[in-house]
């Protein structure tokens, strides 16, 4: 175990790029903060290095195949993306999913960019049972840490694959798996589609919606019903609606 103390260590700079896209992705690790967040990570078995105040008494089970570092105030301080920190990192490998989508039920998204809605969608597509999420160019990036705590741990243990979404949907589209995109125009409602045992779900951009090009893949397209005066759904609210309408088939 070791103690730092100084911000500007060495390290410390180390852990702080982990903090942007380009650090990820020059190291292929990122960082996570809190106990919640770590004790799923250790359970994925992605965990390489604890970095906690010193007065915390690490779990015995964390530690394994991890190093452990002590911390001051200091560090913390550089370290935390939230308000009122636990003072509890650490630095995870990132699991490198399989391109190639075997038969089931995959959430595709379509340049979304909130980091709230993503996390959220990834969260939901795992409790309602699909196989995969399908993250396509111009998607906020799934380690930012935002997108991580709205994942609630779910990142750590649902395939969550970088794509092309055109790939993705000519891959489905060759086992004669469906592709349904949301949409308006040219749409039917999400409720006149049966439930799928293996299924393409497209949700676009928040402002714009799913891009032309792509709907014009789909097999289907769908819209939720308003029937209040509300203008729209959050797209997050949105794809959890659809995600759990088609896995009923179970």
């Amino acid at each position: 175990m070791k103690h730092i103390a100084s911000a500007k260590n060495e390290i410390v700079k180390q852990w702080k790029k982990l903090l942007t896209k380009k650090g990820r992705l020059q190291t292929n690790r990122f960082l996570i903060e809190g106990e919640h967040l770590i004790e799923e990570a250790v359970r994925a078995g992605i965990v390489k290095e604890l970095i906690v105040r010193e007065s915390y008494q690490v779990p015995g089970s964390w530690k394994r195949n991890a190093d452990v570092f002590t911390i001051d105030d200091a560090v913390i301080k550089v370290l935390a993306e939230t308000e009122t920190s636990q003072g509890i990192f650490a630095v995870c490998e990132m699991k490198q999913a399989s391109a190639q989508l075997e038969r089931g039920r995959y959430l595709l998204l379509d340049r979304l960019q909130d980091p709230g809605n993503v996390g959220t969608m990834i969260r939901t597509a795992d409790a309602a049972g699909f196989d995969g999420v399908v993250v396509g160019p111009g998607t906020v990036d799934v380690y930012n840490g935002k997108v991580i705590r709205a994942t609630q741990g779910s990142l750590f243990h649902l395939p969550v694959i970088s794509m092309p979404l055109e790939e993705a949907v000519n891959a489905l589209h060759e086992q004669g798996i469906a592709v349904i995109g949301t949409a308006l125009e040219g749409a039917t409602s999400y409720q006149t589609i049966a439930p799928m045992d293996a299924l393409g779900l497209i949700i676009g951009n928040e402002a714009q919606g799913v891009a032309p090009e792509l709907l014009s893949y789909c097999d289907e397209r769908a819209y939720i019903p308003i029937r209040g005066k509300a203008e729209s759904l959050n797209a997050a609210v949105a794809a959890g609606i659809l995600l759990y309408h088609f896995a009923s088939v179970d």
